[in-house]
């Protein structure tokens, strides 16, 4: 068996698949399958400071290799997480990441204050979400903007703070870049796509929402091309995610790059996938002579 264990900004996994925000829960329904513990870590359904309800129905669409969910960051809010879910996590043998939502600068940094004092192992600041006070755009749209929001919250912040990337932009590089300097301890990519669907009977779109955002196998080479480039820029290290769904996927992105890998999508086609990719990226080292997983990252030969 090979060596999947590894560090990331310091904190202990013990191997590199992690279950991916919005796709988990917090990770007693698939406890309910198998022991989370098996897993490297989990970060969390992303929380808001108020609860959340969330865009009204429908809201999740099938779409070729893939799927398009615009479910608005539903959650029960940061306090009764740490009240009700946080302690069960904390029992279990994984890193727990909690993946922070805000609409705007304060929002986000008084996330980070209000885990500060907990047991959380890791922080990860999505911000593809809109920034109320600059027209709804988003904080990852733009270098500066990523910049200005990492720096503040990573002020904030007293665990290692990851910055998830949203893949909507001309130059998702140029954002990593922006997060490292600003002091990020790492970076997760690729958030969703967005996409439509359209119901061509009806003649309107599917999502009550209108758009909503593309994941699933349809977006890996997207992904891993974007994984490849931030790898390039950047000396933090990277989380990557988009259509992982075999060993071989996840074996994939860390040849591009990436430490670790979330896996998302795939927890829902199959809600053992995370499981089986920890055991198929075993056998894939052990097939390709690798006595450690960590060996792979970055090593991708270019043409």
């Amino acid at each position: 068996m090979a060596d999947l264990s590894l560090e990331l900004c310091g904190v202990y996994l013990k191997n590199p698949v992690i279950a991916a925000s919005g796709t988990f829960g917090f990770g007693r329904e698939y406890d309910a399958l198998y022991d989370i513990s098996l897993l490297g870590g989990v970060s969390v359904k992303g929380l808001s400071l108020k609860p959340r309800l969330g865009n009204p129905p429908p809201r999740i669409a099938e779409t070729p290799s893939g799927m398009l969910n615009a479910v608005g960051l539903q959650n029960p809010g940061v306090e009764r997480f740490i009240e009700e879910d946080l302690p069960w996590l904390l029992q279990k043998d994984l890193a727990v990441i909690a993946n922070i939502t805000g609409t705007t600068q304060e929002e986000y940094c008084r996330m980070a204050e209000r885990l500060a004092p907990t047991g959380v192992h890791l922080l990860e600041m999505n911000i593809s979400c809109p920034n109320v006070h600059e027209g709804g755009a988003a904080f990852g749209v733009k270098p500066e903007s990523v910049y200005a929001i990492t720096k503040a919250v990573k002020a904030a912040a007293r665990q290692p703070l990851i910055v998830k990337l949203t893949p909507n932009v001309a130059d998702i590089a140029e954002n990593a870049l922006a997060a490292e300097e600003a002091g990020a301890d790492a970076i997760s990519l690729i958030n969703t796509l967005t996409g439509v669907a359209v119901d061509v009977h009806a003649r309107r779109m599917i999502l009550a929402n209108n758009t909503g955002g593309l994941s699933g196998p349809a977006v890996r080479p997207i992904a891993l091309r974007m994984v490849w480039q931030c790898a390039r820029r950047v000396h933090i290290p990277i989380v990557g995610m988009g259509g992982i769904e075999t060993g071989e996927d996840a074996a994939a992105f860390m040849l591009c790059g990436a430490k670790a890998v979330m896996v998302g999508a795939a927890n829902f086609t199959d809600p053992m996938a995370c499981p089986r990719i920890v055991r198929e990226l075993d056998a894939y080292c052990d097939a390709q002579g690798v006595a450690r997983a960590q060996e792979l990252v970055g090593t991708v030969k270019e043409n």
